[in-house]
């Protein structure tokens, strides 16, 4: 049986898990919340750079991404930072949507699998 990599357990979740291969991010969001949605989405994406790294991957190997928006007018604002963000030909199968977050401080977050 293949072994399972777990990062970042607790009670509720583990902030990454590694597979054959595959690299499953949990969903990430800024730790300073008195950001706009630009300078959070900025250090989200931060965070995903350094776990992709951990696991010795980068996001030339993304394979998808779900992003939750707290307001989806904010979209446009978000992609100005994820389309920079993106190697050329890496973009992933992507959903972006609207949604409740767990604080009304949260304006984005962001999950990703990748492969290495």
């Amino acid at each position: 049986m293949s072994h399972i990599k777990r990062n970042g357990t607790n009670q509720i979740l583990s902030t990454s898990v590694e597979y054959h291969g595959f690299v499953f991010l949990a969903g990430i969001t800024a730790d300073d919340l008195s950001k706009d949605v630009k300078g959070q989405t900025a250090e989200i994406l931060a965070k995903i750079d350094a776990a992709l790294e951990e696991h010795g991957t980068d996001t030339t190997r993304l394979l998808s991404a779900q992003i939750w928006l707290k307001d989806i007018r904010d979209r446009d604002a978000m992609n100005e930072l994820w389309v920079n963000w993106l190697p050329a030909g890496a973009q992933p199968a992507r959903a972006c949507v609207e949604a409740n977050m767990a604080s009304a401080r949260h304006l984005v977050e962001i999950m990703i699998t990748a492969c290495k």
